[in-house]
C-alpha cells in the first residue's frame, strides 16, 4: 500500500497524468480555467519558500551571477525561442504563445534540481532571484514590442499581472519561513508545488486538446522547437562550457538556467493575455521540461546501460 501511495503522490506521475487527464477528460478544463491565476499564486508562493535570502548575501557578491541568470534564461533563451517560432509557427497566437515562454521567468525547480545534479545551489538561487526580478520588466516591455503596440495588451495590465505572480508570493514566501510556520510549510511545500502545477497543465491541455489530436504536424512543430530550446541548447551550452576553466558545479547550474522555464507561469501568462490557443505552446512545454529534467539526471545511469 504504501509503495502505491508513492508512486501516486511521485511528482513525475501527477504531472504525467495531469497530462493524460487533459486529453481525456479535458472538457472539466474549463471549469478551472477562471481560477489558474489563483492556483499559480498559491503554487509560487510555497516553491519560492525554497529561495533562503541568506544567499543573496553580501549583495555586492551576487550582481554578477544574477546578471549571469538573466543573459541566460531571456536572451540567449529567448533569442533562440523566439526566431525559432518566428520562422516555423503558424499563427501569429501561436508565435505570442512563444514570446510568453521566451520572457517566463526561470522554473523554480532549477534550485532543488541544481541539488540533486550536485550543482552550485547558491548560484541556482541567485540567479533565479535575479531572473524573476528581471522579469517583471522585461516581460511588459518585450511582450509589448513584438505585439506590435495593439490593443491585445495593456502595458500596465501586464505589469500588474507581474506583481501579483512574482513580486506579491516572493513577499509573502518570507512570511512562510517564519520558523513555527515553517515547519508545517516544508511539510506540504512540495505536494502544494506538484499538484498546483498539475492542475494548470491539466487546464492548458484540457482547453486545447482538439488542438493537439486533430493536429499533429502542428503538435510536432511546437515541440521540435522546444526540444531545440532545451535537449539542443542545453547540451551546446554544457559541450562548449566544460572546454574553458569553469567548475563543473557552476555548469551545471547555468545548465538549468538557460534550460528551465516556469511552464505554469507561462500558461497562465498566456491565458490571460492572448488567449487559449497562445496556451498550447506551454502545455507541451510542462511535458519537455520533465522529460529533460529526467534526463539530466538520469544520464549517467543511461550512459552505462548504452555502453553495456
Amino acid at each position: 500500500m504504501t509503495k502505491v501511495l508513492n508512486i501516486l503522490l511521485n511528482r513525475n506521475f501527477i504531472l504525467v497524468l495531469a497530462v493524460v487527464l487533459g486529453f481525456t477528460i479535458g472538457d472539466l478544463a474549463s471549469l478551472l480555467q477562471p481560477y489558474t491565476l489563483y492556483i499559480l499564486m498559491v503554487t509560487m508562493l510555497f516553491s519560492m519558500t525554497g529561495i533562503q535570502a541568506s544567499a543573496m548575501l553580501p549583495l555586492k557578491k551576487v550582481v554578477k551571477p544574477m546578471l549571469k541568470g538573466v543573459v541566460l534564461n531571456y536572451v540567449l533563451f529567448g533569442t533562440v525561442v523566439i526566431l525559432l517560432a518566428w520562422l516555423i509557427m503558424p499563427t501569429k497566437e501561436l508565435f505570442y504563445g512563444f514570446i510568453v515562454i521566451a520572457i517566463a521567468p526561470p522554473g523554480v525547480a532549477i534550485i532543488p534540481f541544481s541539488g540533486i545534479m550536485k550543482g552550485d545551489v547558491d548560484y541556482s538561487i541567485i540567479g533565479v532571484v535575479g531572473a524573476f526580478l528581471a522579469s517583471v520588466i522585461l516581460t511588459p516591455v518585450i511582450v509589448g514590442l513584438f505585439s506590435g503596440g495593439s490593443n491585445v495588451v495593456s502595458t500596465v495590465d501586464l505589469l500588474i499581472l507581474m506583481v501579483k505572480l512574482i513580486i506579491i508570493p516572493l513577499i509573502l514566501s518570507r512570511f512562510l519561513l517564519w520558523k513555527p510556520l515553517f515547519k508545517g510549510v516544508k511539510i506540504i511545500r512540495g505536494k502544494v508545488v506538484d499538484f498546483g502545477f498539475a492542475l494548470i497543465i491539466f487546464t492548458a491541455v484540457g482547453l486545447n486538446h482538439d488542438i493537439l489530436f486533430n493536429n499533429l504536424h502542428l503538435l510536432f512543430l511546437i515541440t521540435l522547437v522546444l526540444l531545440i530550446a532545451t535537449f539542443g541548447i542545453g547540451s551546446v551550452y554544457e559541450f562548449f562550457m566544460k572546454k574553458t576553466d569553469k567548475k563543473i558545479p557552476a555548469i551545471k547550474t547555468e545548465t538549468l538556467l538557460l534550460t528551465i522555464k516556469s511552464s505554469g507561469f507561462s500558461v497562465v501568462t498566456a491565458f490571460t493575455v492572448f488567449g487559449k490557443e497562445a496556451a498550447v505552446p506551454s502545455a507541451v512545454l510542462a511535458v519537455i521540461v520533465l522529460l529533460y529534467l529526467l534526463f539530466l539526471t538520469n544520464r549517467v545511469d543511461l550512459k552505462k546501460r548504452l555502453i553495456n
